[in-house]
């Protein structure tokens, strides 16, 4: 829904960013497929209950087990709002 919000795709998504027909921090979005190779890292690991009782982001699943989004990035908006929000 936020891809149609702004008339691009998956394909072009970072292209418009670069264009700025998007907001500057739409950029450090993940796509969908991110998530979902979250969830399908979660599902193919037969040590997935280490994760019991946690709210995990896409990000910190990514770094555990290896994945990246479809541009090779590993997007975290979340480090970077904490990042943004310690003082300095």
């Amino acid at each position: 829904m936020m891809l149609d919000n702004f008339g691009i795709t998956e394909e072009n998504w970072r292209d418009a960013v670069e264009r700025g027909k998007t907001p500057p921090d739409f950029g450090l979005s993940e796509s969908p497929r991110y998530v979902g190779r979250a969830v399908a890292a979660l599902a193919a690991d037969p040590d997935r209950n280490r994760w019991n009782q946690q709210s995990v982001s896409s990000a910190q699943l990514a770094r555990a087990y290896g994945f990246t989004d479809l541009d090779g990035s590993r997007p975290d908006i979340w480090r970077r709002l904490e990042d943004a929000r310690s003082p300095v």
